[in-house]
């Protein structure tokens, strides 16, 4: 597995950008708190003061990929509405009166009086690699300046368009009305696979990056930014899994199968339905019911795919979910956990012990006792846009990545009070 050619013009545009980002790093750490949210407020004006062009450039992406035969799934997740984009610029303002919390805290005093402190402090600049979604432009740069760095970002090539539209209407003209650089946020201009691949592999310039999007790809950049001696934060599988307990009453099915399921080409939704064994045949037809009338085709056992095939990631098949019997909470919990990425799980039941029991035996990433995996979003939780979903099983951030997360520990020690 080799890394793009330093040759190449992607790579050549990468380090471009990156250096750019440096160099304006410094500026967007000295402008501070007030600087920083009062930019991120004139973003979310703009985004509502442009939205014409904005959305026009959204609708020839659109168009340019529906013309190369994209699936509806990733249609949905390319496209930008006046909902949307009214969104957006909520949680811009939302992020900038979000009180930010202490950069320093006391640790201790030393036995020879010397006393610790622990600081967050700015990484400097930040990579993000992320799908054809338009809104994440908005979403990670807001992320990466709320934390004091500059950002390099790579979006897929059927959002370019509406990405650049973005960054020159909306993100470059409100830190230019700041007083911070412009070249704090940095587009890669250029398509394809070769960019990203050239974004993990400068540590010294880069050394952060967020990765988004399919499995195969970003697990890829996760191994080439390790060998590069990056610090990847990967989001490369998701698939949302529902467990229908004996307990659960066809009211709460209904609800939660319903929920689950409102978008299909996002990683929280509904894509593996397990359902107690001895409850099977009576709750898959409260379940299927509402599954086919969201127009999803259910796979039933004997499945020829993986039991955590990710539909939202398969172009054009994305309205399936996959169903299959388990033999009581823990198994479904370990199902959950051993077949899917461990991004969420959710227990359908009325009965509490059963419930409690499914949560700590399932060790994924979000667990929910009757409410839909859809929750595990930075926003719905936290009141914050996200970066992504971290899923690693590693100590480090899990779940949503909000800007404090993208920051770096310091030690400082200072002489006795």
């Amino acid at each position: 597995m080799s890394q793009a050619p330093e040759s190449s013009a992607e790579f050549v545009a990468v380090r471009a950008a990156a250096q750019r980002a440096a160099a304006a790093a410094p500026g967007v750490r000295a402008a501070g708190g007030p600087a920083v949210d009062a930019a991120l407020r004139t973003a979310a004006g703009l985004l509502r003061e442009k939205a014409p062009e904005l959305l026009a450039a959204n609708a020839a992406d659109v168009e340019s990929a529906t013309a190369n035969g994209m699936a509806g799934g990733l249609l949905d997740r390319l496209r930008i509405t006046p909902e949307r984009l009214s969104d957006m610029a909520t949680q811009l303002e939302v992020l900038a009166d979000t009180p930010e919390p202490p950069t320093e805290r006391f640790v201790r005093d030393l036995p020879s009086g010397e006393r610790v402190f622990e600081r967050s402090i700015p990484v400097g600049v930040i990579g993000a690699v992320f799908e054809a979604r338009p809104n994440v432009t908005i979403d990670v740069a807001s992320q990466v300046l709320k934390a004091r760095s500059a950002a390099v970002l790579r979006t897929g090539s059927a959002a370019l368009g509406s990405a650049t539209a973005l960054v020159e209407l909306v993100i470059a003209p409100a830190l230019a009305a700041h007083g911070i650089p412009t070249d704090a946020v940095q587009l890669v201009p250029l398509p394809g696979h070769a960019g990203a691949e050239a974004l993990v592999g400068l540590p010294d310039l880069v050394p952060l990056v967020v990765v988004r999007g399919s499995g195969e790809v970003t697990r890829k950049l996760s191994t080439l930014g390790a060998a590069a001696g990056t610090r990847v934060l990967a989001h490369a599988d998701g698939g949302g899994v529902l467990y229908l307990d004996s307990s659960a009453d066809d009211a709460l099915v209904e609800r939660l199968v319903h929920d689950s399921t409102d978008r299909l080409g996002v990683c929280n939704r509904l894509n593996l339905l397990l359902i107690d064994s001895p409850v099977y045949d009576r709750l898959l037809p409260v379940a299927e019911k509402v599954l086919r009338d969201r127009g999803i085709t259910l796979s039933l056992p004997p499945h020829e795919h993986a039991l955590g095939h990710e539909w939202a990631l398969d172009s054009g098949n994305e309205a399936h979910v996959t169903v299959a019997p388990v033999d009581g909470a823990v198994e479904a919990a370990l199902t959950a956990a051993r077949e899917t990425s461990g991004l969420a799980a959710c227990v359908a039941a009325t009965d509490e012990t059963v419930a409690r029991t499914f949560i700590d035996a399932y060790t994924g990433t979000g667990v929910f006792w009757n409410a839909p995996t859809r929750l595990l979003d930075g926003y719905k939780l936290l009141g914050l846009p996200e970066t992504g979903i971290n899923v690693d099983h590693t100590p480090g951030p899990r779940g949503p990545v909000t800007y404090p997360d993208l920051a770096l520990r310091q030690f400082v020690i200072l002489p006795p009070a």
